[in-house]
Order: structure tokens, then C-alpha cells, then sequence
């Protein structure tokens, strides 16, 4: 035994109780092989951002946030001490070319669905730029993927005024054929926040677009439930893509693009729960977060807490151990 009975590892907890596991504390380090039931990773990608964005610094801060909260639902009397989540660590960007970052997303997340083809996989953006190699490479392990999106913005601006940035990742899953659009679902776009035009090419393209009116009229537990219903019976495996601009600026002041009339917090919470729950939901992304503008780590917060919804809703519904 240490006779430095006071010394404890840098960045622990100031204060331990030895009947409380930090939701930190079920990260594991990934040894390169197999993963456990939850693969987690970073993509800390956000010079395609066309907004002043620092949200490459995100997966790092979200992680962080995680040893914010213990891993016990009391609502549900679930306690997710014992789920094995795989920190598989970051992917690394190239310094300047924002293609070949891209590029490193699409070929590192086709590896480790390739090597972890069970796992539930979780990405940490990042820009919604990250999205669309994301989608790719997950896509090499299912053939037909659909799409829930939570966002204010469509994300389907045209190619050629800006090339593949934050508000270009679906319009190139369509155009690249990785994503019918039909198999996009958007719920929370916002009023004032996209242009007729790209209102109009999602319709034509199949998309399904509920908008925040939708939102407020009608209970997010029905949303879910129509767009799964949608959805299952035509595609392999679900990918949820969380821009945490969806939320109302007052829930999220750390989004590049925050602005008024957006979701509460409660209401993305519990969709991201009910999601959970669905065996065909597999993969879940986490974006638009810029910890250097925001106040008390709000947005990492929520977008932490998004990361235990989701495993909660999986751990309720029988999905992982």
C-alpha cells in the first residue's frame, strides 16, 4: 500500500463515494481488437463548418460532461454501471485537407463496424460535416440504412457554392446514392433557418420533414413511433444524426448556429430514449457543439446526457446487457 494516502490520479473525481459509478467510469479503452456492446468515437472535425466553429473540440468535452451524472435512471430503475462502452479514442484530421479528414471518418468507421459488426456505435462530431463519411462507412456494414435527423437545418444545401461543409451532408449521402432520400427523416427544422429551395428538394426527393410546429403539436413519442414505422420496413439498420442545434438556444448556447423556436431539452431527450429502445436503431452521432462559446458546459451536458438516453432506452428495452 501507497503511504500517499491523500494522492489520487489527475482528473478524478474531487469528491468519491463508493456507492455512486460516475457514467465516465464505463469507458473503456479500446486494444484494437474486439469492442464491447458500445463502440464510442471522436471525429473532431470542424474547418468545413461555414459558421466560426470550435466544435472539434467537442468529443473531448462531452466526455468529460459524462462525469457529470451517475449511472443510475431512477425514473426507470435501470443502473448502466455494467455496460461495457468501447473509447475506441479519436480519429486523427488531416491539418488542411478537409476532403482527406472526411475521407479518414468514412474509412476508420467502416473498420471498426467491420471488426465490431454487434456493436452499437457512437459518434462524437465535430461539424454535421462529419455525417456524411460517417454514414458512409457504417453503410458498408448494412445495405440499406435510413436516417432519423434531429436539426434545425436541412443540411441539403447545393455542392457547388461552398464544396462538402456542415450544411451539405445529406444532400452528398443523396447525390452519392449512400442514402435514398426517402429514408431521411428530419424532425425539428426550424422556421427561418433554410431557404424554399432546399425545402422543396427534400420533398422531391422523398424526404420526410417534420418541423417544429409539428414538434409542438404533437407528442414526440408519436413522431418516433411513425418514423420507425416508416422506416423498418424498409431499411437493414437505423442511424439517428443529433445536430444539438435543434434544441432552443436557451438549451443550447454552445451550437455555432444557436438561435429562438427551437426543442427543449426535455422533448430530445425523449425521443433519443424511445429511439433506444427500437433493435434497429445501431448507430448515433452527437454534432454541433462548440465549447469554446458555451456557458457552463450546457451544451456538453445535454449532449452527454443524450449518450445515457440512448443507452438507457437499449438497456430498458433488452438490446445490451
Amino acid at each position: 500500500m501507497s503511504m500517499f494516502r491523500f494522492l489520487k490520479e489527475a482528473g478524478g473525481a474531487l469528491f468519491q463515494d463508493r456507492h455512486v459509478t460516475k457514467a465516465n467510469e464505463i469507458l473503456q479503452k479500446w486494444n484494437g481488437n474486439e469492442a464491447g456492446e458500445v463502440c464510442l468515437i471522436g471525429a473532431p472535425l470542424s474547418k468545413s463548418s461555414i459558421s466560426h466553429s470550435g466544435a472539434s473540440f467537442a468529443p473531448s468535452a462531452i466526455r468529460k460532461m459524462l462525469s457529470s451524472y451517475t449511472t443510475y435512471s431512477v425514473e426507470e430503475n435501470i443502473d448502466l454501471a455494467d455496460i461495457k462502452v468501447t473509447d475506441c479514442g479519436d480519429i486523427l484530421m488531416h491539418p488542411t485537407d478537409l476532403v482527406q479528414s472526411q475521407e479518414r471518418i468514412a474509412e476508420t468507421i467502416e473498420q471498426i463496424v467491420t471488426v465490431n459488426p454487434d456493436s452499437l456505435l457512437l459518434v462524437l462530431g465535430g461539424d454535421h460535416s462529419i455525417s456524411y463519411p460517417a454514414i458512409r462507412g457504417f453503410r458498408k456494414r448494412w445495405e440499406k440504412v435510413g436516417v432519423i435527423q434531429f436539426d434545425a437545418h436541412h443540411d441539403l444545401r447545393n455542392l457547388e457554392d461552398g464544396g462538402p461543409t456542415n450544411g451539405t451532408p445529406f444532400r452528398s449521402l443523396i447525390e452519392s446514392g449512400t442514402l435514398d432520400g426517402n429514408h431521411l427523416i428530419q424532425i425539428g427544422i426550424r422556421d427561418f433557418a433554410n431557404s424554399k429551395a432546399y425545402t422543396e428538394y427534400g420533398k422531391q426527393n422523398g424526404v420526410t420533414i417534420y418541423t417544429m410546429k409539428d414538434v409542438r403539436e404533437r407528442p414526440i413519442q408519436e413522431i418516433v413511433r411513425e418514423s420507425i414505422e416508416k422506416l423498418k420496413q424498409e431499411v437493414d439498420a437505423i442511424y439517428v444524426s443529433v445536430d444539438m442545434d435543434v434544441l432552443d438556444q436557451a438549451f443550447a448556447p454552445g451550437c455555432p448556429a444557436i438561435g429562438p423556436g427551437g426543442m427543449d431539452s426535455y422533448t430530445l431527450l425523449e425521443a433519443i430514449a424511445a429511439l433506444g429502445e427500437y433493435g434497429i436503431v445501431k448507430a448515433m452521432d452527437i454534432v454541433e457543439v462548440d465549447p469554446t462559446v458555451d456557458f457552463r458546459d450546457i451544451t456538453s451536458r445535454t449532449a452527454a446526457w443524450v449518450i445515457m438516453q440512448f443507452l438507457k432506452g437499449k438497456k430498458k428495452a433488452g438490446w445490451i446487457s
